[in-house]
């Protein structure tokens, strides 16, 4: 079942607020993360995981969202599986995770600016419309990332998805799983209904840890296991 988008009281000025201390709040850490790339890897980490937990206490304070999680984190070999429905989980990975990589939409890697930061900090561009080399470079990228022991991190489903929807995964999911040969733990997240809108409401988001699901599975298993427990909030 979709969100209801109509605003409530509250909503708007809520909102804004919020839109206004993010943004402009957004600049000195795009500024400080040059700044630190030139200083070192780890500083500018520091950053990256600084300014997610800049948009959490926006998210805390200025909209009234609290944040619940349930379950246990990852072990560090497996690779993430996580619904995604709106902005919130993805900004949230660096304060979520401990150094994450993240799959993300080639296009977001293009924006000015930012998209440097992201391809320095190892976010790895999805290009969804080259096939079978574009699944060996990610396989090739994922690879030499996650060696250092930072965690990859997945949208099976391949964009945002309105809250109650469960899209079939993209092929690309299973092919990952198979040639990595890791664990994968499913995380559902409800995050669509009350941050995947222009007028956000209060309320609170949940990040749901499944348990690790071993590798070696047949694609049909994978991809329906990871599918139903992506989607264990959808009637929450």
């Amino acid at each position: 079942m979709a969100a209801v988008s109509v605003a409530r009281a509250g909503d708007i000025p809520r909102s804004i607020a919020f839109y206004v201390a993010f943004y402009v709040g957004t600049v000195p850490y795009v500024m400080a993360a040059f700044a630190a790339l030139a200083i070192g890897e780890r500083p500018f980490r520091r950053v990256v995981r600084g300014w997610s937990r800049y948009h959490r206490a926006c998210v805390r304070h200025l909209l009234g969202i609290r944040l619940e999680i349930r379950g246990a984190p990852p072990p560090p070999d497996a690779m993430v599986a996580m619904k995604h429905e709106s902005f919130f989980e993805a900004i949230d990975q660096p304060a979520l995770f401990d150094d994450p990589v993240v799959l993300a939409k080639a296009e977001l890697l293009r924006i000015p600016m930012w998209g440097r930061i992201a391809a320095a900090y190892g976010l790895i561009p999805v290009e969804r419309d080259q096939g079978a080399r574009a699944l060996r470079t990610l396989l090739t990228a994922a690879r030499a990332r996650t060696q250092d022991g930072r965690r990859l991190v997945i949208f099976p489903e391949g964009t945002r998805v309105v809250h109650g929807e469960a899209p079939t995964l993209q092929a690309g999911f299973a092919a990952l799983y198979k040639l990595l040969g890791v664990p994968v733990v499913p995380v559902s997240v409800d995050s669509g209904l009350l941050y995947h809108r222009w007028w956000k409401r209060r309320g609170t988001i949940t990040i749901a840890f499944g348990e690790p699901i071993a590798p070696g599975l047949p694609r049909a298993e994978i991809e329906a296991r990871v599918r139903d427990a992506i989607n264990a909030l959808n009637e929450g």
